[in-house]
C-alpha cells in the first residue's frame, strides 16, 4: 500500500491519496477493535464488520476513480468476491473450524487486498493462515492451549492482511 500511495502522490492525485490514506486508517482502527473483541469473545460483531463494506468500498473506490484507475476498483470488488467465496467454502465444509464472522470479514479484507493486486489477495489470504498457525503453535508451546483449542481467527486474518499491505510492493 505504501508503494501505491507514493505512486498516487507522484502522479499528483492528492484527493486519491487522501481517500486511500483514510481507507488505511479506517482498516487499522477496525483491525485493532475487532482483534480485541475477537480475542475476548470469539466473535466479530456484524455492527462493526458490515459497515466496513460501504466505508472501505467508498474510500477505495473514490481513490481509484479520482486517480483515473478504475481497474483498481474492479479488482477490489473481485478480491472481495474471491476471498468471501474461499472463506465461505471453508466454513461450509467445516463450520466448527471457522465462524461465519470470519467469512464476512474476509470480503472486507479482499477489498483492500484486491485494490493492490492479485498477488496481495493470494499472499494476504495465505499470511492469515500462517499467522493463525503460528499463534496456535505459540499457545501450545506456552502451555496455554492444545491442538484442540479454539482460537479466534479474525486477528490472524487482519494481521496477515496488514502485513501484506505493508510489506508487499504494489
Amino acid at each position: 500500500m505504501v508503494t501505491r500511495l507514493l505512486d498516487l502522490w507522484e502522479a499528483s492525485h492528492p484527493a486519491a491519496v487522501a481517500c486511500a490514506v483514510a481507507a488505511c486508517l479506517y482498516l487499522i482502527v477496525l483491525a485493532v477493535t475487532l482483534s480485541i473483541i475477537d480475542i475476548r469473545t470469539h466473535t466479530l460483531p456484524d455492527r462493526l464488520v458490515l459497515p466496513a463494506y460501504p466505508v472501505a468500498g467508498t474510500l477505495l473506490g473514490a481513490g481509484a476513480l479520482l486517480a483515473g484507475q478504475p481497474d483498481h476498483l474492479w479488482r477490489a470488488v473481485a478480491g472481495l468476491l474471491v476471498l468471501a467465496a474461499l472463506y465461505w467454502v471453508l466454513w461450509a465444509v467445516y463450520p466448527a473450524g471457522m465462524g461465519f464472522g470470519d467469512v464476512k470479514l474476509a470480503g472486507v479484507l479482499g477489498l483492500y487486498l484486491g485494490f493492490l493486486g492479485w498477488n496481495h489477495v493470494l499472499l494476504g489470504a495465505a499470511a492469515g493462515f500462517v499467522a493463525g498457525g503460528l499463534w496456535g503453535i505459540a499457545l501450545i508451546a506456552a502451555r496455554r492451549g492444545t491442538v484442540k483449542s479454539h482460537i479466534p481467527f479474525g486477528p490472524s486474518m487482519l494481521a496477515g492482511t496488514l502485513a501484506t499491505m505493508l510489506l508487499l510492493p504494489a
